[in-house]
């Protein structure tokens, strides 16, 4: 997907912030008409990841470390609140399902297929909003989960952290199949701080190779 492609160049410094992203250039380098370009470029514009300004375009965002913490925290609380209320009000269809898609997502950890994962992870923490029974917070957790949706998929890059993502997603659920809602809570907000954790380490480790190409 080409908003992936372009949020993944971003966040490996390929284009740096404040650059202009010049529609005709990034068609030429991937090899297509402007218009996905534009539509990727609205896409990531909603995640804060780049700003489109008049008469200049698309602008890379400078999107700082503190920024960044701040809006893991606010994505920790969302989703561990969404997580406790699961856990007390999700069907035992619902739950079923939840069991169901994270013991597939094992199989796909197993065989690193991080795009799969990456598909799979979002549509688990899709039906824990959906599950928290909440159409105000849902709404709220899906448009923080896209804000930091292109940060949030780097970190799966990061060697081994398929099968650790997956272990956290196992406290989480086993969590909500037997109704504990502060183990519930207390594990999501632990497998999101781990999120933001294992980004900034595949930054640490990208920073340096930038530096060689360079």
């Amino acid at each position: 997907m080409l908003a992936d492609d372009l949020a993944k160049a971003i966040i490996d410094g390929e284009f740096a912030p404040g650059a202009r992203l010049d529609e005709q250039q990034l068609a030429q380098r991937y090899a297509v008409s402007r218009t996905p370009v534009r539509e990727a470029l609205r896409q990531l514009a909603t995640t804060g990841l780049i700003e489109i300004r008049p008469r200049r375009g698309a602008i890379v965002a400078q999107v700082t470390p503190a920024q960044l913490e701040e809006l893991f925290v606010a994505m920790g609380e969302l989703e561990a609140t969404c997580a406790r209320l699961a856990a007390l009000s999700m069907a035992p269809t619902e739950r079923r399902r939840l069991q169901d898609l994270h013991e597939r997502m094992g199989a796909l950890a197993a065989a690193n297929d991080v795009s799969a994962f990456a598909d799979a992870n979002h549509a688990l923490h899709t039906m824990i909003y959906a599950g928290a029974h909440n159409i105000v917070l849902a709404d709220m957790a899906a448009a923080m989960r896209r804000r930091l949706s292109p940060f949030r998929r780097a970190q799966f890059r990061l060697e081994g952290r398929l099968p650790r993502s997956h272990d956290e997603h196992g406290q989480v659920v086993r969590a909500i199949l037997r109704a504990d809602a502060p183990a519930a809570h207390a594990a999501m907000l632990q497998h999101v701080m781990r999120v933001e954790q294992s980004f900034e380490d595949l930054c640490a480790i990208n920073q340096p190779a930038m530096a060689e190409e360079k």
